[in-house]
């Protein structure tokens, strides 16, 4: 059984650290092509702009480069836009070579054992009218997904099948604020427990950003959230009585960095 800070392990010394990046989609086509919507199958459901597609896969270089430790994991909302980010991550992450600022992610090969990727409701967008436009949203409310087709999507071999969402089906509509808030919260802290000995990239929407930051960090309100946006997130790993126990989160994402900037509150 994982807990989370334990107050008796705190003079222990950690077996190991784990981290987790909380990491926004790249660029949605809607916001930078308005009449996408007007011919749209899935109209609330944007995929990324070709420099959106771009900048996740530049974004994974970068995480790699910099990061100094590798991601095992990564588990990602739904969403198609969300989706299509991974798939970049995940060629930069699972590179064979180290990938130089100039590759492209067509011409880069893999090793599919490198990062492993499973979906998951619980990261899906807030399920409601603030988050997904009236104007675009299907009439009775019925956001659906064929998750079989968006595995497809993601680099061959990658793919988990094996895992089990913490989220079984999607949030019904009208999500509220703080309904959204709280499985965010929730999916980050059971997702950290299940894998606590694997350093985990989640690919989200905005509002499971600032969740990830408030929850860890006190009395600061999130400014801004840019696309491909992230906080990076560390905890130590105690052993006791054979099992693993995860101790307090630090917050390691400064504002202005990563794409996210936040104020004290």
């Amino acid at each position: 059984m994982n807990l989370r800070g334990n107050h008796s392990l705190e003079n222990q010394h950690p077996i190991m650290y784990q981290n987790i990046i909380v990491m926004r989609h790249g660029e949605r086509m809607d916001n930078f092509v308005p009449s996408w919507t007007s011919t749209a199958a899935r109209p609330w459901d944007p995929p990324l702009t070709q420099p959106g597609q771009v900048r996740a896969f530049q974004i994974g270089q970068s995480i790699r480069q910099s990061l100094g430790l590798p991601i095992h994991r990564l588990i990602v909302s739904p969403f198609l836009r969300c989706i299509q980010t991974a798939a970049e991550l995940v060629i930069a992450l699972s590179a064979v070579n180290d990938v130089r600022e100039s590759d492209i992610s067509d011409n880069i090969l893999i090793d599919p054992l490198k990062v492993k990727v499973s979906l998951e409701y619980g990261l899906c967008e807030m399920i409601n009218s603030i988050a997904i436009r009236l104007n675009v949203a299907p009439k009775d409310g019925n956001l659906s997904f064929d998750i079989s087709e968006l595995a497809a999507m993601l680099p061959a071999g990658t793919v988990d099948n094996n895992v089990e969402m913490v989220y079984k089906e999607l949030p019904k509509w009208e999500e509220s604020v703080l309904q959204a808030r709280a499985r965010y919260q929730q999916t980050i802290n059971n997702l950290a427990d299940k894998y606590p000995t694997q350093n985990l990239l989640f690919v989200t929407h905005g509002e499971g950003i600032e969740v990830a930051l408030s929850s860890f960090k006190k009395d600061v309100v999130v400014d801004k959230v840019q696309y491909c946006g992230y906080v990076q997130l560390k905890r130590p790993i105690f052993e006791r009585d054979h099992s693993l126990i995860g101790g307090k989160f630090n917050v390691l994402t400064h504002s202005g960095q990563s794409g996210v900037t936040y104020v004290s509150s």
